[in-house]
């Protein structure tokens, strides 16, 4: 707040503050300033869904298969630990889901130390019998001068749409709306209030010029403001009129950005619920969202890997990226599940490993096929009968 102070001289209007000189000086202070912010409801939205996926994304494992082996090599470190000097793999992969969800496409570039980089911003060139070629690369408002040819990066796209048009298209009915809906909060719990000023001084155009701006000043807080107070003086009477300040119900202003929510999140496959923290049959959402949304794009990030990372007889010999992405269960609770496949002789434990995530262990005894008891003694009862 910027203060500006004055030596009051001379007579007229303000000799009616001449005891309160202080008003005088009100009129010159800058006190009713516009804080008020907008609800940024469009941002919201996109951010609420988008950070979700992104974080989910981030918390996954990027494994290097050789076999029946995981290794833990260079590519392993680039991926999950630390891919350049000034990431981490947690905000790395953060800002590459973001990208591809927000832009429709991500370009993840090499740099001479091995690196991995996210382009803020690329040219590229498509070519129906050639590799694409990627120019104009810039990583933090720096420019790099050479270019990259298909091979030589990882390029990932989203969608055949770009995110942000569908949002500012949807946005502009909702954003209409949420607006209308605000204003009219906004005049329900308005103050409203009135200055009467002394007839004898309202012939000053210089003091009524004063005095209108310090009421227009008041005017905006009143509009904008949810608290205005206003300090009384010799010389004029403010009156308030509207004298119930009590807030208003907001339920239609929460429906509106409830309402464009639910359709930024359908517009990418998370079920409204979660966005929304329904806890309502919460396990059901989930596996939703992580069938739907998570593994889809988990899917394409890890074809990109490997399509990138290793040659065909490389791929065909079993070596691989896989991304273990984060469970929402415990292995306590598919004990029984694995039990029960195990028991039956459906599964062999390093099958049931490989599901759970873990890495396949060198013993006889997991590689078997067993059948417990029950499952043995219904076998031969379906054969020779009832056994004794």
């Amino acid at each position: 707040m910027k203060l500006i102070f004055r030596e009051v001289k001379g007579i007229g209007f303000l000799d009616l503050f001449k005891k309160n000189s202080e008003l005088e000086i009100m009129f010159d202070l800058d006190l009713i300033e516009d804080t008020s912010k907008k609800i940024q409801m469009k941002k919201m939205a996109i951010l609420t869904c988008i950070n979700l996926i992104s974080k989910t994304i981030s918390m996954s494992e990027f494994r290097v298969k050789d076999g029946n082996k995981f290794l833990k090599n260079e590519i392993y470190y680039r991926l999950n630990v630390k891919p350049n000097i000034n990431q981490t793999a947690t905000t790395f992969w953060q800002q590459v889901v973001y990208k591809l969800i927000y832009d429709n496409e991500c370009l993840i570039i090499q740099s001479d130390t091995d690196d991995l980089l996210v382009a803020d911003s690329f040219t590229k060139l498509e070519y129906a019998l050639y590799s694409d070629i990627f120019k104009d690369v810039v990583v933090k408002n720096h420019t790099l001068k050479r270019s990259f040819s298909r091979d030589e990066v990882i390029y990932l796209e989203y969608n055949n749409e770009k995110l942000t048009p569908l949002i500012d298209g949807l946005y502009s009915d909702y954003g209409e709306l949420f607006g209308r809906i605000i204003n009219a909060q906004k005049r329900k719990s308005q103050i409203r209030s009135t200055v009467d000023i002394e007839a004898t001084k309202a012939k000053d155009n210089s003091i009524m010029a004063k005095l209108q701006n310090f009421v227009n000043k008041l005017y905006h807080a009143f509009a904008d403001k949810d608290i205005a107070i206003v300090p009384q003086q010799p010389g004029y009477t403010y009156t308030e009129h509207s004298k119930d300040t009590r807030g208003q119900p907001v339920e239609e202003v929460d429906k509106v950005a409830d309402g464009f929510l639910v359709q930024v999140a359908r517009a990418m496959s998370i079920p409204p619920a979660l966005v929304k923290g329904e806890m309502a049959d919460v396990e059901t959402h989930t596996r939703n969202f992580m069938l739907f949304c998570i593994d889809p794009l988990i899917k394409k990030i890890s074809d990109e890997l490997n399509s990138q990372l290793f040659d065909r007889s490389e791929y065909f010999s079993d070596k691989k990226i896989e991304i273990k992405r984060v469970r929402y269960r415990d292995i306590f609770d598919v004990a029984t599940a694995a039990d029960k496949l195990r028991g039956a002789g459906i599964a062999n434990g390093n099958e049931l490993r490989d599901e759970l995530g873990w890495e396949q262990v060198d013993d006889p005894i997991l590689e078997e096929y067993v059948i417990t008891k029950n499952y043995a003694d219904t076998a031969e009862s379906f054969e020779g009968g009832e056994k004794e």
